[in-house]
C-alpha cells in the first residue's frame, strides 16, 4: 500500500474495507472525499469522532474533505444497522440541529488545524430540496433496479429483523438519496471517494453505481471499522447514555473520566484511533504502560489528547484538577482555582441541599449540616461516629463534632462536605 495516507489509515486500524484502484484516484494531490452525518442530535457523539479524525488524516495528506450534513436524508432516516424504523424528527428541530453540527464541525476543525477550518462543510438539503419528487424518480430511480436495492445488506437485514411491520418506502429510498449526494459532490467537485462506517459500504456503492451509470466514471468506498470494546459493549455508551462532544449533554469531566476509565486493550487500541500520535511515540507509551499497568500512563494520554481535541487545554486542566479533588490528595486552595460553572459541573449528581446565607453566616453546626433532611447522614449519632473516626471533612479539611461552619467555607457559593474519601455532600449557599 504505497498511499501514506491508505498507510496511516491501515497501522491505526482504520481501515475495514476500500474499492480497487482507490489508490490511483488518490494519486491527484487534488482529490476530494466526503463523510455524511446525519443531524438526528444536536451534537456528535464519540462514535462520530472516528470519521471526524479520517477527515483530518485526509487534510493533512493534502486532500480536500467534505463533511456533508444530511438536512435531507435526516429527514427520511437511514435503516443501516437499525432493527427498527427511526422515529423521524420535525423539520424545525432537523433544522436546530444542523445549526447546532455546522458550528460544531468548523470548531473542531479549526481546533484542530489552529489557523483556519480548511474543511467544507454543506448542507444536502441545498440540493435535495429543489428536486420534484417526479425528478427524483426519472433522473435516479432510473437508474437504480428495485433488485440490485433489495440486495443490499441494509436493506436484507432490516426487513429480516422487522418482518412484522417490514420496511417503509421512506426507508427503502434512503439509499437512493446518498447516492445521489454522492452523485452531485462527484458534479459539483469531482469528488469520487465517500468515506464512511463498514455499515455503510452498501449505500456507498449505490452512489458509486448511480455516478458509473449517469457519467461513466469509476468512484470509490473507504470504510472503517465500527469501534467496540474489548467486553462486547458499545463503545461511547455508559449507564447514562452516548458521551457526546457538546459539554452541555456530556460535562467536560465526565467526557475526561470516560477516557480515563476504559480498559487497557481498549486504550491500546483506541490511542491508535482517537489521536495524532506518531506511532513510535505511541509504541513507547504502550511499552511504559506494561511496564507499570497502575499508573494507566496510556488512558491518562489518551484522555487529555482527547479532551484537548474536542475541548481545549484549559478545560483538560479544569477536568484533571476536578480529578484530584475527587479521587487525590487536594486542597481548599485547589477548590477556590475551580470557576463556578465548572464547579457545579462536577458535582452534578452529588446529593446537594440549599441553604441561606443566613444560617451560614450565624454558624451552622457541623452535625446540623451532616443531617439536613437526612439526605447526607440519616441521624445525629451516625454523624458523630464519623467525626470521632475522623472522616468527615470540610472543603478537604478534616473536622470534628466541634465544628462550625461559617461564611469564610464557602467557595462558589458552595461548602463540599466529604464522607470518606469518595462520598460528596454539597451545600448550596442562597
Amino acid at each position: 500500500m504505497k498511499n501514506q495516507f491508505l498507510k496511516e489509515l491501515k497501522w491505526r486500524g482504520l481501515i475495514h474495507d476500500v474499492t480497487p484502484e482507490i489508490e490511483k484516484y488518490l494519486d491527484k494531490r487534488d482529490a476530494y472525499a466526503y463523510i455524511g452525518f446525519d443531524p438526528t442530535s444536536s451534537s456528535f457523539h464519540i462514535g462520530n469522532l472516528v470519521q471526524l479524525i479520517i477527515l483530518i488524516h485526509f487534510k493533512k495528506y493534502g486532500y480536500n474533505p467534505i463533511a456533508l450534513i444530511g438536512g435531507a436524508t435526516g429527514m427520511i432516516g437511514d435503516p443501516s444497522g437499525k432493527s427498527k424504523e427511526r422515529v423521524l424528527l420535525d423539520s424545525d428541530t432537523i433544522k436546530e440541529n444542523v445549526i447546532s453540527l455546522k458550528k460544531q464541525l468548523n470548531k473542531f476543525f479549526l481546533a484542530t488545524n489552529k489557523t483556519k477550518s480548511d474543511c467544507l462543510v454543506l448542507n444536502n438539503l441545498s440540493w435535495i430540496d429543489k428536486f420534484s419528487f417526479i425528478e427524483f424518480c426519472r433522473d435516479i430511480g432510473k437508474h437504480i433496479s428495485v433488485n440490485y436495492m433489495m440486495s443490499k445488506d441494509s436493506v436484507k437485514n432490516r426487513i429480516k429483523s422487522d418482518s412484522n411491520s417490514g420496511m417503509s418506502f421512506t426507508e427503502f429510498t434512503y439509499q437512493l438519496f446518498q447516492a445521489f449526494d454522492f452523485f452531485y459532490l462527484s458534479k459539483k467537485f469531482n469528488c469520487l471517494l465517500q468515506i464512511g462506517g463498514s455499515d455503510q459500504w452498501g449505500n456507498i456503492t449505490t452512489g458509486i453505481e448511480l455516478i458509473r451509470r449517469k457519467s461513466g466514471v469509476n468512484a470509490h468506498a473507504l470504510t472503517c471499522p465500527l469501534i467496540t470494546k474489548s467486553d462486547g459493549k458499545k463503545f461511547g455508551k455508559t449507564e447514562s447514555g452516548n458521551i457526546w462532544l457538546d459539554k452541555n449533554k456530556t460535562s467536560i469531566y465526565k467526557f475526561y473520566q470516560y477516557w480515563l476509565n476504559i480498559s487497557d486493550e481498549d486504550a491500546f487500541n483506541y490511542i491508535k484511533i482517537f489521536t495524532f500520535l506518531e506511532k513510535d511515540l505511541i509504541e513507547n507509551l504502550i511499552a511504559n504502560h506494561k511496564k507499570d499497568p497502575h499508573l494507566r500512563i496510556v488512558q491518562k494520554k489518551l484522555a487529555e489528547e482527547v479532551t484537548i481535541m474536542v475541548h481545549s487545554q484549559e478545560e483538560l486542566d479544569n477536568a484533571k484538577l476536578a480529578s484530584k479533588i475527587l479521587f487525590g490528595s487536594s486542597t481548599f486552595e485547589d477548590l477556590k482555582k475551580i470557576k463556578k460553572e465548572f464547579f457545579i459541573e462536577i458535582f452534578n449528581g452529588v446529593p446537594q441541599f440549599e441553604i441561606s446565607l443566613d444560617k451560614v453566616s450565624s454558624g451552622l453546626k457541623i452535625i446540623e449540616a451532616l443531617t439536613l433532611n437526612s439526605i447526607f447522614l440519616k441521624s445525629n449519632a451516625e454523624a458523630r461516629r464519623l467525626l470521632v473516626q475522623n472522616s468527615i471533612s470540610i472543603n478537604k479539611n478534616k473536622v470534628d463534632q466541634n465544628y462550625i461552619i461559617s461564611d469564610e467555607d464557602i467557595v462558589n457559593d458552595c461548602i463540599l462536605i466529604q464522607k470518606g474519601k469518595k462520598n460528596y455532600f454539597l451545600l448550596k449557599v442562597i
